[in-house]
Order: C-alpha cells, then structure tokens, then sequence
C-alpha cells in the first residue's frame, strides 16, 4: 500500500500557503507517496496537486463534497461524497500523515482537530506560534510544527523512520514468544 499525505489548507489561501503546499505536493510526489486534498480548483487543494503533477507518475487524489464542485485538473482521481464538510473525516481518515498549509479556514481547522482525535500525525506549515500551541494542547506529540515544506518532508520521515522501527520491534517480540 502506498503511503497517503493528506495536504489541506484554505480555499482562500494565502501567497505563502500556496507556494509551500505547491513545493509540498512536489516534495510527497518525489518520495512515490500519494497527494490527498479536497480535490477542488481553488487554493491549498489545487495547488498541491498541481505541485504533485510537476512529477511523473505521481498520484494525486481528491475528496470533494459535492458533485457540483469544480475538481482540480490535477486531480487524478476524484471521489464525490455529497457530503459537504463530513467529507472532511475520509480527508483525515485515508491519509497517514495530514500537512497543514495555511489555517485561516474553518474546513481546515477541523481537518487538524478530527486528525488529532483519530491519533493521526499533524503537521502545521509555518502556523503562527498561537495555532501550534492551541493544536498541541489538543494532540501534544501528534502535532509538529514545520518552518517550510522541506522540514514538514523531514518530519514525515523522521515520523515513518519510528513507525517502522516500531513494526521491526513488534516483529521481533511475536517471533521470541514464538520460539519460546
């Protein structure tokens, strides 16, 4: 199973968020892991499936909330809830890892909160110091705060580095209690 980098981030997007959820969704397309957003044409969501397709081979799929919204054309595939914002939980829910680009939306700022209540890594792009303590008080360790989408990459493979150090670990006290 490939590895799934949810990207969210505002429809209203600010330059900065733009630019690092663009370079974000290159980064994630590079390592062979796959873009989920909200698969619409404006904002956060466009933007990294645009920086995604800069990539061959990549794969960038969206979680829209209606059939009459505009999907991105970097959209490889698209997924139509009619669900409006409960949409928002297969976001959180399909993805590994979920990256925040920009938080001055509320679609976003519930995107993070439903990933820290499912115990999903967070990481928050260049967040103001008041978003990252707010998030933490709610998630402690599961929410890091990244000064650029190069450390938000870094993070995320510091992150896989102790899962799977963690899964060897398991591997290795199932097989000692097997051979006991």
């Amino acid at each position: 199973m490939r590895f799934v980098v949810g990207v969210m981030g505002p429809a209203k997007a600010k330059k900065k968020d733009l630019d690092n959820a663009r370079l974000l969704g290159e980064f994630i397309a590079r390592r062979g892991w796959v873009v989920l957003t909200g698969g619409r044409d404006v904002g956060v969501m466009d933007a990294a499936c645009e920086g995604a397709k800069r990539v061959g081979g990549s794969l960038t799929i969206g979680v829209l909330p209606t059939a009459k919204d505009k999907v991105s054309r970097h959209v490889d595939v698209s997924i139509i809830t009619e669900m409006g914002s409960g949409r928002n939980n297969i976001n959180v829910l399909t993805s590994h890892v979920v990256v925040a680009c920009g938080l001055s939306g509320s679609g976003t700022v519930s995107e993070v909160a439903l990933a820290v209540k499912a115990g999903k890594p967070v990481i928050l792009v260049e967040a103001s110091p008041a978003d990252v303590a707010f998030f933490r008080k709610l998630g402690k360790r599961l929410v890091s705060a990244a000064s650029s989408p190069e450390e938000a990459i870094a993070l995320i493979m510091k992150q896989m580095e102790g899962r799977h150090r963690h899964a060897r670990a398991v591997e290795r006290s199932e097989y000692d209690e097997l051979s006991v």
